[in-house]
């Protein structure tokens, strides 16, 4: 009985105490739920995140993100991760006294990190990454719970925080992409003994690494990349035994790769790229045997690659170009893993290709050009069906393609040029569906061009120029309707051009010279309206030059060394094309007055000398009555519009000057007549206004009056200058993606320029206006993605046609989305080229150094230097790109001071599940991952360095890459390491080496 009692007694105990505990608890509930709700009420919350954080007895340890203690009910835990949460850290927070962990990254948090954080004593977990927040960070030494604090993505300022080196329990330091103070890292770090992670890429950081790092045993990753160390690598890195990822990339590390790297046998990554390392590749680097990805791409190594590389059970991904290898590659290389990606272009290797590359079935890029291979390709390569990449070019191989390369399903780029190949192109091109770009020049190829070529219907660019290719043109090549430059140049080429060639529309350059075609030049090559470059010469053609060739503005010509005869159509007699006719005996000019001094003129038609006399008397008398009457037409009509403004009277008071570019159905006279009214003006710039103007005929143009400057003869030569800019390249290039301009008009004070009128006005206004359909919905019309695709395409293949097919080269200096028109098919077109520059020619020296572009859209090397290049208007166009992609304004009020889109999209992205809420969300959710990658393109273009741009050239086929419409697309972008996988798009984007070449 007695302990029975003592039993019934313990149990009273045990009650009254639990029951203590739970008045208690409801007590602190009570004042932790006040300060939650000040958490949200200090927050905005546009998708209501926090909608059951409501007031009640069983609150808070119920609502979303809030875990509390089993036993007390204190709240422990908030965990809020990407909500677009918006607003300050709450900084009555730390208040939540039993608070052990705080994780609110991926939001929109902004302002400055509260001071009493210090007072979260019992805080083991801290994660704000990916946020907005700024200022310095506060002294974080009071947190002696902390394991893991990670603010990465932020906009913390100041100097490097050496408080965390107090920090001793720290497991994990993630304090990467944020604008520190440049500095070296802190000597406090020293006590981190703990560490496990240590992540401090783009924080400005100076000097050697620190040698205490090379204590911290624990260390599993260690990412030092995008800063200014210098120094070498220590051979003290072999005490970091238990590192599996190491990222050193683009710095300014030099010195040898040391020996003692070989004892990290647990690293999987490593990636030491962009810096200015030399030296040969230890042997002992072959011990990495855990090894997925790794690359050291741009530096200044040499000597062999260690045959150990084809002993890797895991490699998956080898990237060393642009460095001075020589030797074989180790020939079993990718035979022992699902090896993925492999570029060593640009070294000096030679000796064969390794032969079982592909054994695993997962080979997507073979990237080996700018080498001394020697030998034939494998024939198993013709089994690679992953294969999306295949270059080879500028080696020294031999022999016959194997079939299965022709017609791999998956490629986009051949790449054969500049080799010793033979044989035939096989039938089997028929199978790839999604080639793009076939390259075979310069190879010793034979037999026919098959057929079948036609049925590689994506083939954008195909060069098959310097071989020994026989027989005709096959007509089926009238299937590429998206062929942009055909090449076919010094072959064995006969039969007549085929007719069916005008079908291929995109076309911009055809150049069949140097063949043995005959007969005539078909009529059909004047419907390729951006047909820009033609080169027929070195052939047999005879006949006339069709007269409809005269409706193209071509930027080259040249039909020499033919049989033709006949009259050269008048607006193809010029002093442009003096020595493109030569060798035709035949052909005459038209007119006496031609320039051409290759071409003699026509004979007479064998009128007598009277009746030209009287043709003559008759047609001065007529023409002197209609000048007459056009004389008084025009006075009668000054005196009827006396009252119009300034601008008018001025503009017919003198005689205008009038270049034509394209074929018209207007007159001068339809152009000075023209009411530039203010209800008609469509657009106004620096320069001037830009008016819509309707011709009695119904024709509508564009008409930009640039404005008039008085008294001012320094502004005046100016504005002169950039007329005469934009003349020189629109009157020059034709392509379908730039748009045409028809003429243009000055008569010294006044200049007009008249282009084609565009009925979608421009991207700008068609991105972020908002646009109301007058329908029974009444809904809001926004571009959809498929439409942004073929806007951001079009507007690429403009500007790689500026950059790429103009001689010399053009820089636009101004891309921007109000500069990108939009036709009645939202077909992309690029406009005015007022600052424009040609790149190494004395038409553009005047501009050279002069400032263009518009902030948002400037590349940051305008901050230290005016010479720009292409890749200014690559990371330009990577912008226009963003605004695609996210819908949001180059500057916006959220980016906060002196930020803009590309600054902001940086401080966000970290995982590719980040990367998903940066799109647009008008956009259906199915083209999300299409979107992704788009993303991925607009970072690598407006990347901080030039040179680690791509050129547009490359922007076009990623592009193409990133077909929504394509069925392979889901195969096509694998890309990257174990690391790019993890961090998804994180800034910087480091896949160069999958695309650089």
């Amino acid at each position: 009985m007695m302990g029975n009692r003592v039993l019934v007694r313990i149990a009273c105990l045990i009650v009254s105490v639990y029951a203590l505990l739970w008045i208690t608890g409801v007590q602190a509930l009570t004042e932790e739920a006040k300060i939650l709700l000040e958490l949200k009420k200090s927050l905005k919350d546009p998708n209501n995140a926090l909608s059951n954080w409501k007031d009640s007895i069983h609150a808070p340890c119920n609502w979303d993100g809030i875990t509390c203690d089993n036993i007390t009910g204190m709240v422990t835990e908030i965990t809020i991760e990407s909500k677009f949460l918006n607003g300050p850290l709450y900084s009555n927070i730390c208040n939540l006294q039993n608070l052990k962990k705080l994780h609110l990254g991926f939001n929109e948090l902004n302002g400055n990190m509260p001071p009493n954080m210090k007072n979260c004593t019992k805080l083991q977990s801290l994660n704000l990454s990916t946020n907005s927040l700024s200022g310095p960070l506060p002294d974080f030494s009071p947190l002696k719970s902390l394991q893991l604090l990670d603010l990465t993505y932020n906009k913390f300022t100041g100097e490097f925080p050496a408080s965390v080196g107090n920090l001793s329990e720290l497991t994990s330091l993630n304090l990467a992409v944020n604008p520190f103070s440049p500095g070296k890292i802190p000597q406090q770090l020293m006590n981190l003994k703990k560490l496990k992670e240590l992540y401090l890429a783009n924080c400005n950081l100076l000097g050697e690494i620190p040698s205490f790092i090379f204590s911290f045993a624990n260390l599993g990753l260690l990412d030092l990349s995008t800063n200014d160390l210098n120094g070498s690598i220590s051979k003290e890195i072999s005490k970091l035994g238990k590192l599996y990822q190491l990222e050193l990339y683009d710095n300014n590390l030099s010195g040898s790769i040391p020996p003692e790297l070989g004892n990290l046998t647990f690293l999987r990554n490593f990636d030491a790229s962009k810096n200015m390392l030399s030296g040969n590749l230890p042997e002992e680097v072959g011990n990495l045997r855990n090894l997925v990805s790794f690359q050291l791409y741009d530096n200044h190594l040499s000597g062999q690659i260690p045959e150990s590389f084809g002993e890797f059970p895991y490699l998956e991904s080898l990237s060393l170009y642009e460095n001075n290898f020589e030797g074989r590659l180790p020939q079993k290389l990718g035979s022992l893993s699902r090896f993925n990606m492999i570029d060593v272009s640009t070294n000096q290797f030679t000796g064969p290709l390794p032969k079982d590359m592909c054994r695993g079935g997962n080979l997507e890029r073979f990237l080996v050009l700018d080498n001394r291979f020697t030998g034939e390709v494998p024939d198993s390569y013709g089994d690679c069906k992953s294969l999306i990449r295949f270059r080879v070019n500028s080696n020294n191989l031999t022999g016959k393609i194997p079939k299965g390369i022709w017609g791999l399903p998956n490629v986009n780029i051949i790449d054969l040029s500049f080799n010793n190949f033979v044989g035939e192109l096989g039938p089997e091109i028929s199978k790839a569906k999604n080639l793009s770009e076939l390259y075979t020049s310069n190879n010793k190829f034979s037999g026919i061009l098959v057929p079948e070529i036609g049925m590689a219907s994506r083939l954008v660019k195909l060069h098959v120029c310097n071989n020994q290719f026989t027989g005709p043109i096959p007509k089926e090549i009238s299937n590429l309707r998206h062929l942009n430059e055909l090449y076919l140049q010094e072959n064995k080429f006969e039969g007549s051009i085929p007719a069916e060639i005008g079908l291929c529309v995109s076309l911009v350059v055809i150049n069949l010279a140097e063949n043995h075609l005959y007969g005539l030049i078909p009529e059909s090559l004047a419907s390729i309206e951006g047909l820009n470059s033609l080169n027929l010469s070195n052939n047999h053609l005879s006949g006339l030059i069709p007269n409809s060739l005269g409706s193209l503005t071509l930027s080259l010509i040249d039909l020499s060394n033919n049989h033709l005869t006949g009259p050269v159509p008048n607006s193809l007699v010029s002093a442009i094309y003096n020595d493109r006719f030569s060798g035709n005996p035949g052909l005459c000019a038209k007119s006496s007055h031609s320039n051409n001094q290759v071409l003699q003129p026509c004979k007479s038609s064998g009128l007598r000398k009277e009746s030209r006399k009287r043709i003559f008397v008759s047609g001065f008398i007529v023409g002197t009555a209609m000048l007459i009457l056009v004389i008084g037409l025009t006075l009668f009509r000054r005196k009827c519009h006396q009252n119009q403004d300034h601008f008018r009277n001025k503009r017919g008071s003198s005689r205008w000057k009038l270049r034509y570019f394209n074929k018209v159905s207007f007159t001068e006279r339809d152009i000075s007549e023209a009411m530039l009214e203010e209800e008609n003006v469509i657009g106004s710039g620096g320069s001037g206004k830009v008016y819509r103007v309707v011709f009695k005929n119904n024709v509508t143009v564009a008409v930009k009056s640039l404005w008039p400057v008085n008294n001012n003869s320094s502004k005046q030569n100016d504005l002169n200058q950039l007329m005469n800019a934009e003349v020189d390249v629109l009157g020059m290039v034709r392509h379908k993606n730039i748009v045409k301009l028809y003429c243009c008009l000055s008569n010294g004070d006044s200049n007009l320029l008249v282009y084609e009128y565009l009925q979608n006005g421009n991207l700008f206004d068609a991105l972020h206006k908002v646009y109301k359909e007058k329908t029974s919905q009444g809904s809001s019309l926004h571009l959809d993605w498929l439409t942004r695709y073929k806007i951001a395409l079009g507007a690429a293949h403009g500007l790689s046609y500026l950059h790429h097919g103009c001689s010399p080269a053009i820089v636009h200096r101004d891309v921007k989305s109000t500069n990108i028109l939009l036709d009645d098919n939202y077909e992309a077109k690029i406009a005015d080229f007022g600052i424009a520059k040609f790149l190494h020619d004395d038409r553009g020296k005047d501009l050279a150094t002069a400032f263009g572009g518009t902030y948002g859209y400037i590349a940051p090397e305008y901050a230290y230097s005016c010479n720009v290049t292409e890749k200014s208007d690559v990371y330009s166009f990577g912008v226009v790109l963003l605004e695609l992609v996210t819908g949001k304004q180059p500057i916006e009020p959220e980016f906060g001071d002196s930020k803009d889109i590309v600054s902001w999209i940086s401080q966000r992205i970290c995982s590719q599940q980040d990367a998903f809420e940066l799109l647009d969300s008008r956009i259906s959710k199915s083209f999300e991952e299409q979107m992704i990658q788009v993303l991925k393109i607009a970072v690598r273009c407006t990347y901080k360095v030039p040179a680690v741009r791509p050129n547009m050239r490359e922007v076009v086929q990623m592009l193409l890459d990133a077909d929504p419409c394509s069925s392979s697309f889901k195969t096509t972008h694998k890309e990257g390491t174990e690391k790019n996988a993890t961090l998804g798009i994180g800034i910087p984007v480091r896949q160069s080496s999958q695309h650089k070449h």
